[in-house]
């Protein structure tokens, strides 16, 4: 069995792809229609783990393939699917990944985005699709999203085939409206591996009853990585994901710093005294004061930080724009949110008001591992007041197309 990661260097990857995955299987994405799943179905599109190669793999329709493949069009029109995202919100990136699909890639795709009031609720779909097509009257069904007249997020593009140097097809979008759903067309058959598309939850925050507690990171609410130190292991994004932590690969996970001391010594409260650190930079979905925190080692048992604490500022759009070009997090005026406190493997460490430091509104967080290590899930809880200021992600109001 094959499992072939992408090599290239990060300085050639788009920025966006530190945003969050909105359509992956593990955040509620899910595919409600696709026109023909002869060898392989569409919902492989939204796996969260890499595709996988494997040669002496076939099944009674044809090669196994770990992603969406269509058989051979003999008729009038084209292939497509209807994806139902997991996290609503605005897209800021695409990555098309034709891993694999080295002979038999679709030669050209586009992506067409939509806002529904509600789920479609008489289109039927589900289990292992493998050697189906959509009935006539899946067919009907869909037709009545009208989804051919969406507007355009990527238009028609070439597809190259699914080698190392070649797999990934990277589109950035400049989008302004809220997205529930996407039609992905290939032109007009073939395969298409994995489909991200990267962006930032987006809530109606009128919605929401003055003074409820939310998970101001949660990616559902809009919360959105916006930088970090290290990520050899793990992104630190999926600190913030739906739902607990499945592994260690469901969380942040750094690389082991080479600055550590040959000899550990610790302070008077425990704490390991080393010189270097790791962080990560989150935009929070709203500005709010936090009223509790919770930082999560779940899974890393031999390779948890030693100790963590939390810094806090207050942003305009502008700041942080400023900051995102420069990459020069440590010159925010960062304020103390949680000390340092000592860690522990496998545990959920809960924080109440009493422990933290800072009081009044905050628009972005650093956390702050030392030395190094993994953090599963990260939640920092506050109230929504009528006076709270939307994120930079959150300024404009959900809007239908």
């Amino acid at each position: 069995m094959a499992h072939r990661t992408t090599t290239a260097a990060a300085a050639a990857t788009p920025n966006f792809l530190q945003f969050n995955d909105v359509t992956c299987e593990a955040v509620g994405g899910k595919v409600i229609f696709a026109t023909d799943e002869w060898f392989a179905p569409a919902a492989n599109l939204l796996k969260r783990e890499p595709p996988l190669f494997v040669a002496s793999a076939f099944t009674q329709f044809g090669k196994w393939m770990d992603g969406w493949e269509t058989r051979r069009k003999r008729s009038p029109g084209h292939d497509w699917c209807i994806i139902q995202l997991g996290v609503p919100g605005r897209i800021h990136g695409i990555d098309i990944d034709t891993s694999f699909f080295t002979g038999n890639h679709s030669p050209h795709v586009s992506l067409q985005a939509g806002c529904l009031e509600r789920p479609p609720d008489d289109i039927t779909w589900g289990g292992d699709r493998t050697g189906m097509a959509a009935s006539p009257s899946q067919l009907a069904a869909v037709a009545t999203l009208g989804s051919e007249a969406w507007p355009e997020l990527v238009g028609v593009s070439p597809l190259q085939p699914g080698y190392s140097d070649s797999c990934h097809h990277y589109f950035k979008v400049d989008f302004p409206h809220r997205v529930t759903h996407l039609r992905l067309n290939m032109y007009p058959d073939g395969g298409i591996a994995r489909l991200r598309v990267y962006g930032v939850g987006q809530r109606d925050w009128t919605t929401v009853p003055a003074h409820t507690e939310v998970d101001l990171l949660a990616m559902t609410n809009g919360g959105v990585c916006l930088g970090y130190s290290d990520a050899h292991f793990g992104h630190p994004r999926n600190m913030i994901g739906v739902g607990g932590a499945t592994s260690m690969a469901d969380g942040w996970e750094t690389a082991r710093r080479l600055d550590r001391p040959r000899k550990l010594t610790v302070d008077q409260q425990g704490i390991l005294q080393v010189p270097g650190s790791e962080w990560a930079v989150f935009r929070l979905a709203c500005s709010a004061e936090v009223q509790r925190v919770e930082v999560d080692t779940l899974h890393f048992k031999g390779n948890f930080p030693d100790s963590c604490r939390i810094e806090a500022c207050l942003l305009d759009s502008a700041q942080e724009a400023g900051l995102i070009a420069s990459h020069r997090w440590s010159s925010a005026r960062w304020q103390l949110l949680l000390p340092p406190q000592k860690l522990r493997p496998h545990h959920t460490h809960l924080y109440g008001a009493a422990t933290l430091r800072l009081r009044g509104p905050i628009s972005h967080v650093r956390l702050v591992i030392s030395p190094d290590g993994g953090v599963s899930r990260l939640r920092l809880w506050g109230r929504v007041t009528p006076t709270a200021v939307p994120s930079a992600n959150q300024q404009r109001a959900p809007s239908k197309l």
